[in-house]
């Protein structure tokens, strides 16, 4: 699976969080839920923090299309 990329984040002053990916609004965080964003991405994998925050992680088509025949050895 590819790892995510293209997303960023800003913090501001009053503790908002706005993500985005590839400079489109993705998300915004507020209170808690961004405080908690801050720290997970400050332990883990940036990308891939806020491609789960944002939703943009799993599709739900991922075994559809590793049975499709094509992708099949």
């Amino acid at each position: 699976m590819p790892r995510p990329h293209g997303f960023a984040y800003t913090a501001t002053a009053n503790g908002t969080v706005h993500i985005t990916h590839h400079q489109h609004s993705a998300t915004t965080l507020n209170g808690p839920r961004a405080a908690r964003f801050l720290e997970e991405v400050a332990t883990g994998d940036p990308q891939l923090v806020m491609a789960r925050w944002t939703g943009n992680y799993k599709h739900g088509n991922e075994r559809t299309a590793r049975n499709h025949p094509r992708n099949r050895r």
